[in-house]
């Protein structure tokens, strides 16, 4: 059975040095908090995804992104409505540096949002591998 195309990126701004991440509460699918991420469409690369993703999830520009070629893969605790067939995802790694506190998240996929530093973020985090991502990102930042 095929996995879902898709992206992880962290979205992070710093603030007087200090670095904050996006963290977004999940309501679709599962309840809970991630970081920002989605499918490739058809006819899509991984560029135009994330800038696609971005702007749905944040309505923000971005400032800096990083490909940190790392890849992945996770299977959906079980089959969801909306996609039938498909037993998971695969994802690309970004990081995406915006400059406003401000987001315009999707609420049919969220409810809500919060910047946090690394320690927090890591904690409230629900899924292994955005843990691991989210610590890779912030080894670099």
């Amino acid at each position: 059975m095929p996995y879902r195309r898709g992206i992880f990126f962290i979205v992070f701004k710093k603030d007087k040095n200090k670095v904050k991440y996006l963290l977004l509460k999940r309501k679709l699918h599962w309840k809970g908090w991630e970081i920002s991420k989605g499918g490739i469409e058809k006819n899509e690369n991984y560029k135009q995804g994330l800038l696609r993703e971005l702007k749905e999830e944040t309505g923000a520009k971005p400032v800096k992104i990083i490909d940190f070629h790392k890849t992945g893969k996770f299977k959906y605790e079980k089959e969801l409505p909306d996609r039938k067939g498909i037993i998971g995802q695969t994802y690309k790694l970004y990081s995406v540096e915006i400059n406003t506190d401000k987001v315009k998240y999707d609420k049919y996929e969220h409810s809500g949002y919060k910047w946090v530093d690394f320690k927090t973020a890591y904690k409230m985090l629900t899924w292994t591998d955005q843990k691991k991502c989210l610590k890779l990102v912030h080894s670099k930042t």
